[in-house]
């Protein structure tokens, strides 16, 4: 009798493990899709590609190292450039995942290929010059020397439509000798002794300090320039670029953003 029922005691153990195998299997698969749907926010692995106004270059690379290291598995790609450039690619069907532009005019003018922008940060202008200010530039008014060398980004670029405003609201008529593609092209001009002075952006002239003097522009005389991020619609990789234009706005990256001089959007 007892072998008998140890024999239909190992029966029906080895039934309940046959039944159990399967379901442990779905149980599993559920967990892991349960996992990834909650966390939701986690961030998908990619290589995102983010085209930049070309003030950012600095602050972007610091902050690509910080994101970088919180979510292993993403590569961050950044292609700087002037925002007006910027918009020709995107516009161009360019291949990438997001876009932060030096002005909202730009980023409005690509509604249809940028989704719901958020203004990441502000920033303002200041008068560059060579290092030790040899020309003794004081404020915008000295520009109109035609004894001075200036250089201004072109009109269709944020720095340079800003130039123009804080220069006409002054009522002052300053011939460049040159009119740059992006920012970081003026400020070469005056680090290498190209150009006597250049309008450029407070972060910006902060990135070379031992090459260039920085003679800050009155508020009242000044403009405030906006930061707008967004994914854009055509992305392979929409969650992860959604997921890195909403860090920008995080509390980490704020910091990062004011430690090289930008203004809290």
């Amino acid at each position: 009798m007892s072998r008998v029922v140890t024999r239909r005691r190992t029966a029906a153990a080895l039934v309940t493990a046959a039944l159990l195998v399967p379901l442990a299997a779905c149980g599993n698969d559920t967990g892991k899709k349960d996992g990834a749907g909650k966390s939701g926010g986690s961030v998908p692995k990619a290589d995102l590609t983010v085209l930049a106004a070309s003030s950012l270059t600095d602050v972007f690379n610091k902050a690509k190292a910080v994101y970088e290291k919180e979510h292993p598995g993403t590569k961050v790609t950044f292609s700087f450039a002037g925002s007006q450039e910027l918009a020709a690619q995107v516009r161009e069907g360019t291949p990438a995942d997001a876009l932060v532009t030096a002005d909202t005019k730009t980023m409005d003018g690509l509604k249809a290929d940028a989704a719901d922008p958020t203004v990441i940060a502000k920033n303002r202008l200041v008068i560059a010059t060579g290092h030790g200010n040899p020309k003794k530039i004081t404020g915008l008014k000295n520009l109109t020397d035609s004894k001075l060398k200036v250089v201004l980004a072109a009109p269709e670029v944020p720095v340079g439509r800003y130039s123009k405003k804080v220069l006409d609201a002054q009522k002052l008529n300053v011939k460049p000798v040159s009119q740059e593609a992006n920012v970081r092209a003026v400020l070469s001009k005056v680090e290498l002794g190209e150009a006597d002075a250049g309008i450029v952006y407070k972060t910006d002239a902060q990135t070379a300090p031992n090459k260039i003097d920085a003679v800050d522009i009155p508020d009242a005389q000044n403009a405030v320039a906006s930061y707008p991020a967004a994914t854009l619609k055509y992305s392979e990789h929409a969650k992860a670029a959604a997921a890195f234009v909403k860090w920008l706005s995080s509390p980490e990256a704020q910091k990062i953003l004011r430690d090289a001089g930008f203004m809290k959007p």
